[in-house]
């Protein structure tokens, strides 16, 4: 018989989560593939603690082909996606070819990308927040600019190089900013020529307290907790220009800094926009199974789809909620393609966490509310139990249980070629390369 052949457009949370419950199922009339631009699932909790030191970038990664055994994987690029003809089109290798991949079933899990909102020199200029290489990429610069800023010739550029300015006091924001400011002043007593004044980190955020999503008395505890380890927070305020020295904000301030850290939006993925199907607010809009009304076959979740709720409203795009969808999605494109009952997708946020730098960090769980230390405690004990696999499990563990003894690293991640290469030619033909005199080899035995 002809199996039903099903790509998950995506390896994040809704994708992974998807491919698994078809994994766990194992299901001999499925052909499930999965497809990524990245050959690993990336932890992104987790994200800030890479570019502050505090974990090793192996760790909050796993290998995708580890996890699955059952389901196919193919890395690429999803360029079009014909949703009559049933067909998608992905690119990879090194000269980026092209395969046609065709489909009974299609699941939408390609996640967002950063918006930039239009403001010009933005996009070239920020660092974000959203891949391994991102967070690589800050934490090398957060280095280099400690390195320049140490030396006696860059004593008139200290205060740019030294300013580090984050747009956005949502969950990403606020626990990048708090990563930053620990790493910088764990990293000072190493640099003899700069003091403790000489930092400036500053948080823009277009609202009255930070975090408001876990409301006003956690967002206001973090803004203070904060503010009281140097932070500097510009509240009700947003960035209006990147100029040649630094940023412009809305309320006519220009801070002088090198660095921006941008993660004050996020836009549904682009090809979403050249699909014929319904949208709403540019995402795709589905019905409680997950399913595109009019278009069987056709599936989308996490932060490609508008899934409604019970409240009338519709599924936040957290993490909590794509891995719980992908399981709910994988049931019902079983389901469909025998005839059986769909099941809506159901879920209520059980907790809302984050981590505000030195031990402290705010939650609430189940409607409680935790600030300090437990707060903290509650964030790294429940993202441990989520991050997958017990292997990643262990190392994570490891490396937080050696940051009580010993400090940050403060070791940039290079992978650039070594820059010295010498082709000199030999002058003697009889020369022989180190290692390979003739008489040398047959004295050997």
């Amino acid at each position: 018989m002809k199996k039903n052949r099903v790509l998950i457009l995506g390896g994040g949370f809704g994708g992974l989560y998807a491919a698994l419950e078809f994994e766990k199922r194992h299901d001999p009339d499925f052909e499930v593939t999965l497809i990524s631009q990245d050959n690993f699932f990336l932890f992104t909790p987790m994200l800030h603690e890479v570019a502050a030191s505090d974990l090793d970038l192996t760790h909050i990664v796993n290998p995708i082909r580890k996890m699955l055994r059952h389901v196919h994987f193919f890395e690429g690029e999803v360029r079009t996606i014909d949703v009559a003809k049933r067909q998608v089109v992905i690119a990879h290798g090194f000269d980026q070819h092209t395969h046609t991949l065709e489909f009974d079933h299609v699941a939408f899990a390609l996640g967002c990308v950063t918006n930039f909102y239009n403001i010009p020199r933005l996009a070239e200029t920020a660092v974000t927040m959203k891949s391994l290489g991102d967070a690589i990429g800050l934490r090398n610069r957060l280095i280099e600019h400690l390195e320049e800023a140490d030396t006696e010739c860059a004593a008139n550029d200290r205060e740019p190089l030294l300013t580090f300015v984050v747009a956005g006091g949502g969950f990403a924001g606020v626990e990048t900013i708090g990563s930053i400011n620990d790493f910088l002043k764990e990293a000072l007593p190493y640099y003899p020529n700069l003091k403790s004044e000489m930092i400036r980190v500053v948080l823009v955020h277009p609202g009255e307290f930070v975090l408001p999503e876990l409301g006003e008395e956690l967002g206001r505890y973090a803004s203070r907790k904060l503010a009281e380890r140097g932070v500097e927070i510009r509240p009700n305020t947003k960035i209006k220009a990147v100029t040649t020295n630094g940023v412009e904000l809305t309320d006519g301030t220009d801070i002088t800094a090198r660095t921006l850290v941008w993660t004050a939006g996020t836009s549904p993925h682009p090809l979403l926009e050249k699909l014929p199907l319904p949208k709403e607010r540019q995402r795709l809009k589905v019905n409680g199974a997950m399913g595109v009304e009019g278009y069987p076959g056709i599936w989308a979740l996490g932060d490609c789809a508008m899934i409604p709720n019970e409240q009338g409203g519709y599924q936040p795009p957290t993490a909590q909620h794509a891995s719980r969808e992908g399981k709910v999605l994988a049931h019902n494109i079983v389901a469909s393609s025998r005839g059986k009952d769909l099941i809506p997708f159901r879920f209520n946020t059980l907790g809302l966490l984050a981590s505000i730098g030195r031990r402290t960090g705010v939650a609430r769980i189940l409607g409680v509310n935790f600030s300090g230390f437990v707060a903290w405690w509650l964030w790294r004990t429940i993202y441990l139990l989520k991050l997958p696999r017990v292997e990643k499990k262990v190392r994570v563990a490891l490396d937080w249980t050696l940051d009580v003894f010993f400090s940050k690293d403060f070791v940039q991640y290079l992978h650039e070629r070594s820059g010295l290469v010498v082709n000199t030619p030999i002058a003697n033909s009889d020369a022989h390369p180190i290692g390979t005199d003739p008489n040398r080899l047959r004295a050997v035995h």
